[in-house]
């Protein structure tokens, strides 16, 4: 093919593959979005050759679709959204270029996953910051751009959290630094002065990470970024609390967050719970059965000083909270697993196959940002439309997460399906949509609109539409960065 064989005639041939197969891999992935084949996928092993990639990108007006977790995919947004389109696949970028046990702070260029970042975290007592149980080929950088929440609200403290800083490619093709990684002196030379990139915030406050959170790599492509880290814990101390009704554990959960009382802490429903725990269809159906409706996860971590001291007193506190609240007991176990196991197994990247596909083979998310005494009317609102749909609405998992200090929750509807059965499949493909019209007209805001939500989002946006468009044209002139995704 063209492209190909012009890419080949300048980086090496080894990492630019054009063959139908592997082209098939990459038209499609578990969403909805339409089938494109890219016209070739080529595999960047430095910033340096990104950069001249998307310079061949803007001389050829070649679309450039930026890719770094592995497959499954779940969202469209790695999906060509016009024919012509060359995959950038940044997946063999596996360097991590620092660990940093004083400031805690990890450096890692976009293709490591969680799985091969933590190992040589523990190894500087360290632990990354992960959201619950990524799929085991999931980018770090990934991760962090697309703002997965994390399951630690306690100190999740900005919605970019955690990531710092990081190195960009724009759509012109200019590189740049971003917060205090931008200078002066080169990133060596920082560190021999005791920087370590991690402060967000440029010259004049300018954060340049925003530009590209959020954005499908429609603006720029990470070569490397700073996360965040935190002490590996000592000792660990965890409980599940059941309910059969939602509103006491949010209560729970709003006292929780405020006090700062504990780290791992979310609410799943019983066939969320399954799914994270048992491995099979037979096992998740056999375990749903045993579950509550609902459970709480609470996980208190002790490091440093003191940590027994540290896990004792806020289990007190904890228990405090409990005596007041009617009816919810904290749990060491619930259907044969502990709640430490639980607690170990949510806070790691799942074992494959993900356990999002473990129920029936397939899953469709809808996700959005709500505050958690909105949840009830949401989840009343999409068990009603699903049952409208004739979907059952026992194959829907739920999933909350506070995040950013308990201000706000992350609400996430799993849609599980079987895809080799079409009628499932439709009335699943109808759901998806037709949901998110209907969340987004109860309040949830779309803060990250993949595929037909972009037009939900940015339809009842008109000005931040119109500022969307301005910065692409700025950072990314000639539309040649994943173009037709957000509203670009």
């Amino acid at each position: 093919m063209a492209e190909a064989s012009a890419l080949k005639e300048r980086f090496d041939e080894n990492r630019i593959l054009d063959v139908p197969e592997i082209l098939e891999a990459y038209s499609s992935d578990l969403s909805f979005v339409s089938r494109m084949r890219p016209r070739a996928v080529v595999f960047p092993m430095n910033g340096k050759e990104v950069q001249e990639i998307v310079g061949w990108a803007n001389e050829t007006m070649t679309p450039l679709i930026p890719v770094s977790s592995g497959s499954p995919h779940f969202r469209g947004d790695t999906v060509p959204a016009m024919g012509g389109a060359v995959i950038m696949d940044l997946s063999r970028m596996k360097k991590i270029l620092r660990v940093d046990p004083k400031n805690r702070v990890a450096m890692v260029e976009p293709g490591v996953t969680f799985g091969e970042l933590q190992p040589e975290l523990e190894k500087a007592g360290l632990s990354a910051y992960l959201p619950l149980s990524p799929r085991s080929a999931k980018s770090v950088v990934g991760c962090m751009l697309e703002r997965e929440p994390i399951i630690i609200p306690s100190q999740h403290w900005d919605s970019l959290d955690p990531l710092l800083c990081a190195e960009i490619v724009f759509g012109t093709g200019d590189k740049l630094r971003s917060g205090e990684a931008a200078g002066p002196d080169s990133i060596e030379d920082q560190w021999k002065i005791g920087k370590a990139q991690m402060t967000p915030f440029g010259l004049g406050q300018f954060d340049e990470s925003r530009l590209i959170s959020g954005a499908q790599g429609a603006i720029g492509i990470v070569t490397w970024a700073t996360l965040k880290c935190r002490p590996l814990p000592e000792l660990k101390r965890a409980f599940l609390v059941p309910s059969e009704t939602i509103e006491p554990l949010l209560d729970l959960s709003y006292r929780l967050v405020r006090l700062k009382l504990g780290e791992t802490c979310f609410i799943v429903n019983g066939l969320s719970l399954a799914s994270l725990l048992a491995l099979t269809r037979e096992e998740i159906e056999s375990l749903r059965e045993i579950l509550p409706r609902w459970t709480l996860v609470i996980a208190f971590e002790g490091s440093g000083p003191l940590p027994k001291e540290k896990v004792t007193y806020q289990e007190a506190d904890f228990r405090e909270l409990l005596a007041e609240t009617s009816n919810l007991q904290a749990r060491d176990a619930l259907g044969g697993y502990s709640a430490d196991d639980v607690a170990d197994l949510v806070s790691k990247p799942s074992s494959d196959p993900c356990w999002k596909l473990r129920c029936k083979g397939a899953c469709q998310e809808i996700f959005f940002l709500t505050t958690l005494d909105r949840t009830p009317d949401f989840i009343e609102s999409m068990r009603v439309l699903a049952r409208s749909r004739r979907f059952e609405s026992g194959d829907i998992g739920v999933y909350i997460q506070p995040v950013v200090q308990g201000t706000s929750c992350h609400l996430e509807f799993d849609l599980f399906y079987d895809p080799t059965d079409p009628d499932e499949t439709d009335r699943v493909k109808t759901l998806n949509v037709d949901g998110a019209v209907s969340l987004a007209n109860l309040g949830a805001f779309f803060s990250r609109p993949y595929g037909p939500w972009a037009k939900i989002a940015y339809g009842r946006a008109a000005d931040t539409m119109i500022l969307q468009r301005k910065v692409k044209k700025i950072f990314d002139p000639n539309n040649v960065l994943n173009p037709g995704k957000l509203c670009f």
